[in-house]
């Protein structure tokens, strides 16, 4: 039970500082399998106009495990850490979100990656 009720934390942190409209049109957005593109969901969701302090609180509450970084597993589930109803991302796109924000090779994005990846052009 302390799963879910992590969950729903994080959601609830997230709102504090993303609108509930914005996640749902970027949810809706992605909403078919391999329509992921990560530049566009940040932009829709809210996360590109966020300073970077901020961008870094949301990193914080999608890091499932709280290990400081998002490895590829916590990643495949990143869109239901904005909403219970977000889908899975497929394999395919786990892997290119995966390579767009993993500068330094070691497999998992760390808060700065994620920072410079939301605020890239």
């Amino acid at each position: 039970m302390t799963g879910a009720r992590d969950e729903v934390t994080k959601m609830a942190a997230l709102k504090d500082f993303l609108k509930a409209d914005d996640i749902q049109k970027a949810l809706d957005a992605v909403k078919a399998e391999g329509s992921f593109d990560h530049k566009k969901f940040f932009a829709l969701v809210g996360l590109k106009a966020m300073t970077p302090d901020n961008v870094k609180k949301v990193f914080q509450a999608i890091d499932a495990d709280q290990s400081g970084f998002i490895e590829e597993e916590e990643l495949k589930f990143v869109l239901k850490s904005f909403a219970e109803d977000g889908r899975d991302l497929t394999d395919a796109e786990t892997k290119a979100f995966l390579n767009a924000a993993d500068k330094d090779g070691d497999g998992k994005i760390g808060i700065d990656e994620f920072e410079v990846l939301v605020h890239e052009v």
